[in-house]
């Protein structure tokens, strides 16, 4: 796949329909916030078991006209009654993975009014038309989503409403079937005639109660009223000269800034890309910084530490020299310290710049449905933990940690590279894989999603992609890791916006992992 180049406007997401959508916007004078909502919104009418409006979102947005980089937190909070002592109680020793019990307050639609009351030029019900009229008249599914759909099927038949809504007699839409959502499209009318005030405190959230509590969940109105976005200040480490940004806790964005900062003692632009020495060294940093995401990462308000001290020089020196070039470990304690999800990329021809993700986590979020919404809810609650004193433990009225992490690189204080993906866990390894692709081997956009990856999974596991040459693995295997074979989707889905710093060519690239693509103009 060729990297494509635009002037005037890029979209890279994960489906073609939903890229020409947000171009489109752009096209006809929208900015990069108007066509990221717009986007967005599409996506989850032709992608509804990765993202949809029962989801959360963040972004990181570069201002052209001030020179300023923004970040939103669009992600909801447990309810108000969540007890973890309750589960503790029933045995269980994590939050469940899907019901109702794994549902927080979904944040997207709270996150999109709030972008464009700050800086969108376009209003939400002109940016939510095109989602409405494909989700009325129904869409074309892709072979990619069908095949994906399918293998939910099963979690979608233990919830009638979701079977009722997202199953055809049954079964999944087949490719090339057209699925029509039109209980989604009077929900995103709603919306679009309402704003968030329709979601949040009208006949949304009271259908969401009422489905809470015929479920044994712990929801109520005062938990939809009081939910609100919040920008924060975005955190910010050195590359090579270069400044990556990411979103604060409760998302794992400080996880790649942990390990950029480690391998920036080596120089890997000198080693085989993708070579033994390469991997090992991304492997072991992943490793170390994972440590510490286990260990502290939860709601900002909770952390008893400072992400600024875990990204310290000093620490990450530390973190670097317990790394052995010869010698996989098992096992990395963290180190003190001192004091399903779909992304879009885009920029307009003014300079501004969007990295943008949403997602229900895994596949259908939950499961759970609202009654004649057509929103499928998500299930960020399982990544609560239920350990008494940890600082992610359940408890009342609290942001889980988050995988989330959309990501923006600058040089010189203006964007070089737009970067997110889809893929959980796996966000922080695979995006700081991209930015090394760029940084330290000069490669474009493409070329960076293009390229091998690596995924650790646990103690010494890794799984490395299908190419990966024989003597590499042969090493490895000599250093101690134990390489095994990855299922695609483990590898994650990622889009990209690089930009030409002497002309301000738009450089887009979109992952063939997955069904979408880049457009630009």
């Amino acid at each position: 796949m060729g990297t494509v180049m635009g002037r005037n406007g890029m979209v890279a997401c994960s489906q073609r329909l939903a890229s020409l959508v947000g171009v489109q916007v752009l096209a006809e004078g929208g900015n990069a916030v108007d066509a990221a909502v717009a986007t967005a919104a599409m996506l989850g009418v032709l992608e509804p078991m990765s993202i949809g409006i029962g989801g959360d979102a963040f972004a990181l947005l570069y201002i052209a006209e001030t020179g300023e980089m923004k970040a939103l937190d669009a992600s909801g909070r447990s309810p108000y009654a969540a007890d973890a002592e309750a589960f503790r109680k029933e045995g269980l020793d994590a939050v469940p993975q899907t019901g109702i019990h794994s549902v927080t307050v979904p944040g997207a639609v709270h996150g999109w009014q709030t972008l464009l009351e700050t800086h969108g030029t376009r209003t939400l019900a002109a940016l939510l038309e095109p989602a409405i009229r494909y989700a009325e008249e129904g869409f074309p599914v892709s072979a990619f989503t069908s095949e994906e759909w399918r293998g939910l099927e099963g979690k979608l038949r233990k919830n009638e409403e979701a079977a009722a809504g997202y199953l055809v007699d049954g079964r999944a839409p087949g490719p090339g079937e057209i699925f029509q959502q039109p209980d989604l499209a009077r929900t995103l009318r709603g919306i679009a005639e309402g704003g968030a005030e329709y979601f949040y405190r009208g006949e949304v959230a009271e259908k969401l109660v009422l489905c809470s509590r015929k479920l044994g969940g712990a929801f109520g109105m005062r938990d939809m009223e009081e939910h609100a976005s919040e920008w924060v200040e975005p955190m910010r480490a050195s590359y090579r000269g270069h400044e990556v940004y990411q979103l604060p806790p409760a998302t794992q964005g400080f996880v790649a800034l942990e390990m950029l900062g480690i391998l920036e003692g080596y120089d890997l632009g000198s080693m085989e890309h993708n070579g033994a020495d390469h991997l090992h060294l991304f492997i072991e940093a992943k490793k170390r910084a994972f440590a510490d995401r286990e260990l502290y990462l939860s709601d900002r308000d909770s952390m008893t530490v400072s992400w600024c001290d875990l990204v310290a020089e000093p620490r990450i020196a530390a973190l670097r020299s317990g790394i052995s070039m010869d010698t996989a470990v098992a096992r990395v304690d963290a180190a003190p310290v001192a004091g399903d999800t779909e992304y879009v990329a885009v920029a307009d021809g003014k300079g501004n710049r969007v990295s943008f993700i949403q997602s229900l986590f895994m596949g259908f979020g939950s499961g759970v449905a609202v009654e004649d919404t057509g929103i499928v809810l998500q299930n960020r609650g399982h990544m609560f933990c239920l350990e008494e004193g940890h600082p992610n433990c359940l408890g009342p009225h609290k942001r889980c940690s988050h995988t989330l992490m959309p990501g923006m690189v600058c040089r010189d204080g203006r964007p070089v590279l737009v970067v997110g993906l889809k893929g959980g866990h796996v966000q922080a390894q695979v995006q700081s894989q991209i930015i090394s692709n760029v940084v330290d081997f000069g490669m474009s956009a493409q070329e960076a999603l293009d390229a091998l990856r690596f995924n650790h999974l646990s103690g010494v596991e890794v799984a490395l992609e299908p190419g990966v040459a024989a003597a590499t693995v042969s090493a490895l295997e000599a250093r101690g890791h134990q390489v095994v074979s990855g299922a695609p989707e483990s590898f994650g889905g990622a889009h990209a916006i690089a930009v030409e710093p002497e002309t301000g060519v738009l450089m887009g690239g979109s992952d063939a992992r997955k069904d979408g693509c880049a457009i630009g103009y």
